[in-house]
């Protein structure tokens, strides 16, 4: 591969350089420059590579330390002789195992989609004549022969254009098609700045032409788009912080149990005895659910977000998209409707202009060149008066004189109308016509002209020149006629701002969303976008601002700034990378191809249905309409996820560390273990069995208002607060069941009710920040926690379940139990308030930094 200086070589150079001509390479020339191995790999291959990917991407699945805490359990569950147990917990693991390998599955085609267009042949010159070969056989130094419809195949400079334009708004972000024409392409300039050069992923729109290919697949702008897309994705901010709460629970779990296990040794209990007592409580820790909940929920978020439009591709990411904290997007097709419209016409006066519309319809309806989407625009509407001009010459669009003119006859005769580039068609007038229909001369208003032009820059617009004058009938052709015009008005085209998209930004920052806009576009235009849509153009960044900051001072300056200009696509990358460096969960939105490092950077990746394939396969999340309400309704049901996922980790975790410290303290205590280990694992399914239904419980209108995440800090708060309340109660009722000295198996059993039952009320007490009786639970909720109460209270009189260790309790002892379940409601009640203010204090607002990580660990 050459060196990136080669943009900037002569072609005579470069063609020397590589060994090529005009005339294109030999065969013998391309067969040895193909590198070893070239070509399609085989099916068989294909095949290995992807089962091989399969695999990796199974076994990823059972590495969070939840999952390993979980099948430790499962073995000592069968260990103790309870294989039901044991299979539970395995088919809960599996089930999420499962359900996170069908999620990213999908992986294994991006690079695929990417690369794309793998049967294509490509017309070349080889040989000195043009021969057809597939794009795998395309090497540097090949002359490749480029016309209408013609997708680039590789990355090369211009050697021929005849009216060359190529649509490269997949890759660049820009609109409007990109005139192409031998020369000289700046070092340094990003794609969109080099009109001598022609890239992969692009395609002609116009005019005829060749091309020396310099770089091919991997090398290329788009190839290097593609390999970025095969390293592991980021961590997102989700899977960064549900990871973390693994390691929370495995080392309360370790540290408890080696406290536990060396007490009980030192009290002369069994050795064996304690170690599967210990173990059994460590295990007890576990949210064993947690992955089962978590599908339950994120399935029904998954089909609500359908119906509103918004197909969620892997799941997790719905609870992505509902701690996100910084929405960025593309502009074009995005926040603009990605379509030229013409924004005004008007004459050097700022009046509509004499003849100023029929004569642009005349020059774009009646020129033959290039069938652009401006002149498309002039010619949605038919002008009246038209059909008396017919069409006698054309002088053709160039890149020099930036001017395309059509000599017309009709009732004033026959006169010459020319439309370009504002410079290029004023440097051909000598006058500009008045208010009045006299001319005036050019230098007059010249000024004017200027700063009107300006004026509209600063909005966005695209201003192109138009002019006429008379031509006697044997006047001659040729760009000799472009002189002595007169000057009629100004064409002012602009991509417009989508309709709604300012409430639609609104409507995110309400959800204590950011929102920043990053585009390859020029800064004028992305200031002005950006000004209607509601951003601060002021605080703008442009590509050549971030080269050479490192991802530390580029993070603070991200930060600050709402708007990127001229941001190629691995600046876009970078610019994500470095917000969620600063601490933020980040969301993109963007719908070309140049968006998919992004895409695959963020937090979640947001595109939409009529996306480039390949970015598509990059996002997360893909709008069926493009309507940023839709993202907004889709925030809100991943809040609304994750709410329910975070109940059921702060309920289960304070109750069964509370357990757990209770039963370590009691062993201590009494002549014999205070619970059997398979007791422990039967209260921990039971009392599961409530939380299945948090997945469709109601929620609070505080809980879905801002953006939430897994603070281990509050979890752990909640867990010593709520776990130590509860050890409190499940002490003094091992206490009082001491002093009436009751038999071991109805100690047993009076405890495995009081634990059960506390753990049941109390997730009907916690589950909201208000008083529980003003905020009632789901349907769902209520109706199995009833029925696991029910189920509970039966238990000691079921025979069967006389080889658990269950025996019938006495009345009084069910008063007792009574009693304290009615105390340990009114306590939790009662603290639930202080510890969520003191909770929003230390805060100090809804949102906390995060540490950044890696990606796809999720529990």
């Amino acid at each position: 591969m050459l060196s990136e200086h080669f943009w900037s070589a002569d072609t005579g150079v470069l063609l020397s350089s590589l060994e090529s001509a005009p005339e294109g390479l030999t065969s013998a020339q391309a067969l040895a420059r193909m590198p070893v191995g070239a070509g399609r790999p085989t099916a068989r291959k294909r095949a290995q590579d992807r089962y091989a990917a399969r695999l990796r991407a199974l076994l990823a699945q059972f590495k969070s330390p939840i999952t390993i805490m979980m099948m430790v359990g499962a073995g000592i569950s069968v260990f103790l002789g309870d294989l039901t147990e044991g299979m539970i917990i395995l088919a809960i693991v599996c089930m999420g195992g499962l359900l996170g390998f069908w999620q990213e599955s999908r992986a294994d085609g991006i690079v695929e989609k990417l690369m794309g267009l793998l049967t294509m042949r490509i017309r070349v010159r080889r040989d000195g004549s043009e021969t057809l070969v597939d794009r795998d056989s395309l090497v540097p130094g090949d002359i490749v022969l480029l016309q209408a419809g013609s997708a680039v195949p590789g990355d090369g400079v211009i050697l021929v254009s005849n009216g060359l334009f190529a649509d490269e708004s997949a890759l660049t972000g820009e609109s409007f098609p990109a005139g192409k024409r031998p020369g000289v392409n700046p070092a340094e300039a990003p794609p969109h700045e080099r009109s001598g050069a022609v890239f992969m992923g692009t395609h002609i729109i116009s005019g005829t032409g060749s091309a020396l290919m310099v770089q091919v697949g991997k090398d290329t702008v788009f190839g290097r788009i593609s390999k970025g897309l095969q390293r592991p994705a980021p961590e997102t901010a989700f899977e960064r912080g549900s990871k973390r709460f693994g390691y929370l629970l495995l080392e309360f779990a370790l540290a408890l149990a080696v406290v536990i296990f060396a007490l009980n040794v030192a009290f002369d209990r069994p050795v064996l005895d304690s170690l599967l007592f210990t173990l059994a409580l460590a295990v007890g820790l576990t949210p064993q659910l947690l992955p089962a909940i978590q599908g339950i929920t994120l399935s029904r978020g998954a089909a609500r977000m359908a119906g509103k439009g918004v197909v969620v591709r892997r799941l997790s990411s719905i609870e992505d998209i509902g701690g996100m904290t910084i929405l960025c997007t593309d502009k074009t097709g995005t926040l603009t409707e990605g379509e030229a419209g013409l924004r005004t016409a008007e004459d050097a006066w700022g009046g509509p202009g004499r003849n100023l519309r029929l004569y642009a319809y005349l020059n774009a309806s009646l020129q033959s060149g290039y069938a652009n989407p401006i002149d498309a625009v002039l010619c949605v509407d038919k002008v009246g008066g038209s059909e008396a001009y017919a069409k006698k010459d054309e002088v053709p669009y160039d890149f020099t004189r930036k001017r395309l003119s059509v000599a017309v006859a009709g009732p004033e005769g026959l006169i010459l109308i020319t439309k370009g580039a504002l410079e290029g068609v004023l440097e051909a007038c000598s006058w500009a016509e008045g208010g009045d229909g006299l001319p005036v001369g050019i230098a007059q208003v010249s000024g004017r002209i200027h700063e009107r032009a300006e004026a509209l820059g600063r909005e966005g617009c695209r201003c192109l020149g138009i002019a006429y004058r008379k031509l006697d009938s044997d006047g001659g052709t040729g760009p000799g006629l472009e002189r002595n015009l007169i000057f009629l008005g100004i064409l002012a085209f602009q991509d417009p701002i989508k309709a709604g998209a300012r409430s639609s930004l609104a409507a995110l920052r309400d959800l204590g969303i950011s929102v920043k806009m990053i585009t390859g576009d020029n800064r004028v235009v992305a200031a002005c976008v950006a000004r209607e849509a509601g951003l601060r153009p002021e605080r703008i960044l442009v590509g050549g601002d971030i080269e050479g900051l490192g991802l530390l001072a580029l993070s603070r300056k991200a930060a600050r700034a709402e708007v990127f200009a001229e941001m190629d696509p691995g600046q876009k990358e970078r610019i994500i990378l470095a917000l969620k460096k600063s601490g933020e969960a980040v969301g993109y939105l963007g719908d070309g191809i140049n968006d998919a490092p992004a895409l695959y950077a963020a937090d979640v990746g947001i595109s939409v249905d009529s996306a480039a394939d390949s970015t598509k396969q990059a996002a997360d999340i893909v709008l069926l309409r493009k309507d940023l309400h839709v993202l907004a309704d889709g925030v809100r049901e991943g809040r609304r996820a994750f709410a329910n996922t975070l109940k059921y980790v702060f309920i289960t975790s304070s109750a069964n560390l509370g357990n757990m410290v209770a039963m370590a303290a009691a062993s201590l205590f009494t002549p014999f273990l205070p619970m059997l280990p398979k007791q422990i694992l039967f209260l921990n399914f039971l009392s599961d069995l409530p939380a299945m239904a948090i997945a469709g419980d109601r929620l609070d209108p505080e809980q879905v208002a801002r953006p939430r995440h897994w603070d281990n800090r509050e979890i752990q708060g909640f867990m010593i607060v709520f776990g130590l309340i509860s050890s409190v109660f499940d002490i003094l009722t091992f206490a009082s069941l001491l002093a009436m000295h009751v038999e071991p198996d109805q100690f047993r059993t009076a405890w495995f009710l009081e634990s059960l039952l506390s753990e049941v009320l109390v997730l009907l007490v916690i589950r909201t920040r208000r008083m529980s009786f003003r905020s009632l639970p789901g349907k769902g909720l209520m109706g199995l926690s009833a029925l696991v109460g029910a189920v509970s209270l039966a238990l000691p009189w079921i025979p069967q379940m006389k080889g658990l260790g269950f025996a019938p309790l006495t009345p009084r002892i069910l008063l007792l139990l009574f009693a304290i379940l009615s105390g340990y409601v009114v306590v939790s009640e009662l603290a639930k308030r202080p510890f969520y203010a003191r909770a929003a204090g230390n805060s100090g607002n809804p949102v906390k930094p995060r540490k950044s990580g890696k990606r796809n660990a999720a529990p």
